[in-house]
């Protein structure tokens, strides 16, 4: 065989394996993200136009949460928070629209403690969707919710709702997620 033949067999074959091994690269980390980010991954193609733009932004944030200093909390301060919390629950009762807005506080003294900046909502949920995504649409069905309270414009059903989405990201936060960073190996 010549030289010239052989190179016409070899170059086409490892074109077809670079291009296998690529596509199975891109298909992992697809499904890493997906997993990762659970309906946050979805929402994130919608918002930014397309597949690739929204994975390089899930991976920016992935970047960034890798920076913070997400701890876990010592027993002490969990107990104190979830005592904080059923006090916020018991003045639903007679103040429902003051509960929610002292349930979005105590979300974002949690969130804080924890080790995540809190100066701004939209950042917030960036920073939460890396290892809070399965519960973020929660925290922004709550959010809404107390943004709406602030004008009078939602009903005592409605309040009720944001104090339920704020306790799912709650005691996941309280419960360090599953996934403090310092537990993890």
């Amino acid at each position: 065989m010549s030289t010239g033949t052989l190179l016409a067999i070899v170059i086409p074959i490892a074109v077809v394996l670079a291009l296998v091994v690529v596509g199975a690269m891109l298909f992992t980390r697809r499904r890493r993200l997906r997993d990762r980010f659970g309906p946050e991954y979805e929402r994130t193609v919608e918002t930014a136009g397309g597949r690739m733009a929204a994975e390089r932004e899930l991976r920016s944030r992935e970047k960034r949460h890798d920076s913070l200093d997400i701890k876990p909390l010592p027993d002490a301060t969990r107990g104190r928070y979830a005592r904080e919390w059923a006090g916020v629950q018991e003045e639903f009762v007679d103040r429902p629209e003051q509960a929610v807005h002292d349930a979005d506080r105590l979300v974002t003294s949690l969130l804080h403690e924890r080790g995540y900046p809190t100066e701004g909502f939209e950042q917030q949920l960036k920073d939460l969707s890396v290892e809070h995504g399965r519960t973020l649409g929660h925290y922004r069905d709550a959010h809404e919710i107390e943004t709406l309270s602030t004008r009078s414009k939602v009903t005592t059903e409605q309040l009720r709702g944001a104090m339920v989405h704020y306790r799912a990201l709650f005691d996941e936060l309280l419960s360090d997620g599953g996934r403090a960073r310092h537990a993890r190996a």
